[in-house]
This record gives structure tokens, C-alpha cells and sequence, in this order.
């Protein structure tokens, strides 16, 4: 699978049938519905926004995951003892542990990059979770994982938005494929 460039993001483009899953993703993510303590949903995707900040030297992480999904996996690795996500909860250290396990960028040298953890916020059905990759060197060549909750979930589908300045490239993380190269110029 390739990512899918394009240099100019308001110029409106015809769309292929990955554009259309795209935002067909966008578009359950951002809808807002309440689920019950039991029910569930039908599908399993996360929808990540990394937007790189020339001044700071580094990327700017948004990553939205549903919060039972969040919940399932962090109870499963912490011996089943059921956690439960809220606004200021005491869950912060094992959101961290967690997501440093799943989502990583690998330099062209193979060197892993820190991450920084900000925090998270929940938000109806969904929790967002930030982050920082501070980048002192050149973006190109860099390697991206994600298989968050992939796990936990088989068919689970991550969708990765990078931005560096006038540049977006998308990325669809799955059970089979969990890391691409960044390639910016």
C-alpha cells in the first residue's frame, strides 16, 4: 500500500476509492453518538493527526481511539483489573506505556525517537491522546508504527495524517501492514 500525496489540500481533487474510506473514517469518527456501558460498535479505527511544527523541531500528535476500545486493551494488559477513562483519572501512566509500545517513529538510522507524552481528554465516545516528537534532524527517511489496538482488535484500521507544511500524506495502518516511511522533501 502507498501513501497518498497531496501538495495542495484545499484544491478540490476527484477521489479514488481510498479517499472515499478515508473520509468515510473521518466521517464515523467525528460523528457523535453515546454508547451504553455494554454496547459496542461495528468497527475499529483510530484517526491520528501529525502535524509537523518547523519552529519546535518536531511533530504535533492528535490520536483518536474509541474509549472502550481504549479501556478493553489497557484492562487486558494490566491483569484484567478494569480501567476506566475520564478526564483527570489516574490513568495517564498506563495510556503512556501503552500507546510508547504501539505508535513509534524510527529514524533513517534506525534509532528510535522519544515521545512525549502531553496527555489525554476525553471526549464523548472518544478519547484523544497527545503527543510530541521533537525531530532534530532531517524528515525524510523517517519510519512510522501503528498498530495500536490492533492487539486487541483483528480489524482494526488506523488512519495517519502527516502534515509538513503544505504537504499531507495519508497512511492506513492494519493488521498487515504497521509501518510506512515518511518521505517528505
Amino acid at each position: 500500500m502507498t501513501a497518498i500525496k497531496n501538495n495542495n489540500i484545499f484544491k478540490p481533487v476527484k477521489m479514488s476509492n481510498l479517499g472515499r474510506f478515508l473520509l468515510l473514517g473521518i466521517i464515523i469518527l467525528s460523528s457523535s453518538f453515546k454508547l451504553s456501558n455494554n454496547a459496542f460498535h461495528a468497527f475499529h479505527t483510530s484517526l491520528t493527526e501529525m502535524r509537523y511544527n518547523a519552529k519546535s523541531k518536531g511533530f504535533e500528535v492528535s490520536l483518536r481511539v474509541f474509549t472502550d476500545d481504549l479501556e478493553k486493551v489497557l484492562s487486558h494488559d494490566n491483569q484484567n483489573k478494569k480501567i476506566v477513562i475520564e478526564n483527570n483519572d489516574k490513568n495517564d501512566a498506563l495510556v503512556e506505556q501503552y500507546v510508547k509500545k504501539h505508535f513509534m517513529l524510527v529514524n533513517s538510522k534506525n534509532q528510535l525517537k522519544a515521545i512525549q507524552y502531553i496527555g489525554k481528554e476525553k471526549e464523548g465516545d472518544a478519547t484523544w491522546i497527545y503527543l510530541e516528537l521533537p525531530i532534530n534532524e532531517a524528515i525524510s527517511g523517517l519510519k512510522l508504527k501503528n498498530d495500536v489496538l490492533i492487539d486487541m482488535f483483528e480489524d482494526q484500521t488506523n488512519i495517519v495524517n502527516v502534515f509538513v507544511k503544505e504537504e499531507k500524506t495519508s497512511f492506513i495502518f492494519n493488521a498487515k501492514t504497521k509501518i510506512f516511511s515518511i518521505n517528505f522533501e
